[in-house]
């Protein structure tokens, strides 16, 4: 079923979702399903499931000399998605990028989720490559989410890129793609960082799921500017709580986002990163209920691959 699909059956209430990161190579499927059963007692909706960008390996060739090589260290995200459908029986979103894939790459990976049932697709651009200033997209890939959200649409129109397709049964993907409250780092402003939003949502956009926040009022503020701007999809808030005390710089620097003072008091009065994990279940909680009052249509928790203290939130609340 689709997202919004979804959003309408529930007929004002708030639902429950989360986003998992698949395993590494070499590491068993297992330790996911065990970081996802604990959460499916809430009775998720639909669960999304990330893509990585390549990375470049460097192999010793002897004398000196290195080899550069492409790989992904946690590939998988189309399979992983059709195994949580299978054992879960709900919806899973695979996470398309533009960076690293050709558009022809692309179309193959939504054939195959199309093959496989999939009803919804999250379009993203990614980030650069860690040795790259700037995201450069590679040859013959989409170059910004905009694009591969046009291409997404396309395909339910039944058009192909290169191959005159005779189309018995079009795809039909609900495109979900992201919004920043606090803007894109590389936007100028969150003026113009809207405007891009509505390029994608004029391009086939069907819901935004933003990027963690943790000051509800500039949430609510991007929707109301989002609103101004004619973006009426629906505005999916992304929930991420504090894990550990580093996340006081580091999600700062990564995800260039302010942390309101009573929330870093309160991670800077904890002797230990227990106490701080037990510090962000506390504020994410209080954050999350003030989003459900207002009606969010969902409440989506990013658990990095662990879901202890989603678990502690989502008991407070569903």
């Amino acid at each position: 079923m689709k997202v919004t699909d979804h959003i309408k059956n529930a007929k004002g209430k708030t639902l429950f979702s989360f986003e998992v990161i698949p395993p590494q190579k070499g590491k068993n499927i297992q330790d996911l399903y065990n970081n996802i059963d604990p959460l499916m007692e809430f009775k998720p909706p639909f669960i999304d499931v990330t893509t990585s960008r390549e990375e470049y390996v460097y192999i010793d060739k002897g004398n000196g000399l290195l080899d550069k090589r492409i790989t992904r260290m946690r590939p998988g995200t189309v399979g992983i998605c059709a195994s949580i459908m299978h054992k879960y029986n709900v919806d899973a979103i695979p996470h398309l990028l533009c960076g690293g894939f050709t558009k022809e790459e692309t179309e193959y990976v939504l054939v195959d989720c199309h093959y496989l049932g999939l009803d919804n697709v999250m379009a993203l651009r990614g980030d650069s490559m860690k040795d790259e200033a700037y995201f450069k997209p590679v040859k013959g890939g989409n170059a910004f989410a905009s694009e591969l959200v046009s291409q997404i649409a396309q395909l339910n129109r039944g058009q192909y890129l290169h191959d005159d397709v005779v189309v018995e049964h079009n795809s039909d993907f609900c495109i979900g793609v992201a919004g920043y409250p606090e803007k894109h780092m590389e936007a100028p402003s969150l003026v113009t960082d809207l405007r891009r939003l509505k390029e994608k949502v004029d391009a086939g956009a069907d819901y935004v799921v933003t990027q963690m926040f943790f000051d509800n009022k500039k949430y609510f503020e991007f929707v109301d500017k989002a609103r101004e701007m004619g973006i009426n999809v629906p505005i999916i808030p992304g929930i991420k709580p504090i894990a550990v005390k580093r996340h006081l710089q580091l999600l700062p620097q990564v995800f260039k986002i302010d942390l309101p003072q009573d929330l870093i008091d309160a991670v800077e009065g904890c002797k230990d990163n227990k106490a701080v994990r037990q510090a962000g279940i506390e504020f994410a909680i209080q954050q999350s209920k003030e989003l459900k009052a207002a009606g969010v249509p969902v409440l989506h928790y990013y658990s990095m691959g662990k879901s202890d203290n989603i678990k502690a939130i989502a008991s407070a609340l569903f």
